[in-house]
């Protein structure tokens, strides 16, 4: 399983995050879950609550999606114990960071990993976003409940970081038995020509407009430039 992506990586580290908000500068990590993934069929994993920054609260549109409870936050880990953690778990040889809607997961991160600078553990690693391609394999809608409705996976989407970080890889090796050109997708994002090109952007990955219904490969088309990078 994934045999093509264990021909180049030692691991894959599939990941997401749960957050008080959709902006990276002002929203905070409130739950990080790891899933590393050797080629020998190895696994570890860390899934831990991140406790807010002091006079920030959690508002209840996150509880009521999540389940997640401010009380829950103050048992978790510190940040910089987080980061350090995702850190670690980056750094053991040659390592592919997977994720369901990377993108959002990515630049979170960043933000979080350059406060104890180690930001440079993203430097060392390439990326492969499962919604990416998946928008490829399936028509519109893209959530990660379609996706696991779809290929009849197992895991489900419970917008727990965990629990999706479960869907997301089974989703990989689904697509991977569908199709093995997963590789193809490493560091290559789509993204919405409505919307444009991402604000922030992952410096190593090639971004490419996407649209609702795939014609073909994103692979294929030629790459465009212009954005702000990380």
């Amino acid at each position: 399983m994934l045999d093509s992506l264990f021909e180049q990586f030692d691991s894959i580290v599939v990941l997401d995050t749960e957050t008080t908000g959709f902006s990276p500068r002002s929203d905070e990590v409130i739950e990080l879950a790891l899933l590393r993934v050797t080629a020998a069929g190895e696994a570890e994993e860390y899934d831990e609550f991140i406790r807010l920054s002091p006079g920030k609260t959690l508002p209840g549109r996150i509880t009521e999606l999540t389940g997640i409870t401010e009380q829950m936050l103050r048992g978790g880990v510190g940040k910089n114990e987080a980061a350090c953690a995702l850190a670690e778990m980056l750094g053991h040889g040659r390592t592919l960071v997977c994720a369901y809607n990377a993108q959002f997961d990515l630049v979170f991160l960043y933000y979080l990993l350059d406060a104890y600078g180690l930001a440079g553990a993203l430097k060392s690693v390439r990326f492969l976003d499962a919604l990416t391609v998946y928008k490829d394999r399936r028509p519109y809608p893209h959530r990660l409940s379609d996706a696991v409705e779809s290929y009849a996976l197992v895991s489900q989407n419970t917008h727990r970081a965990i629990d999706d970080t479960h869907a997301t890889y089974e989703l990989l090796c689904a697509m991977d038995a569908e199709a093995a050109d997963l590789d193809r997708y490493i560091n290559l994002f789509g993204y919405s020509a409505k919307y444009g090109l991402p604000k922030r952007r992952i410096s190593s990955v090639s971004y490419r407009p996407q649209g609702f219904d795939a014609v073909g490969k994103l692979y294929d088309p030629p790459c465009q430039d212009g954005a702000e990078t990380l």
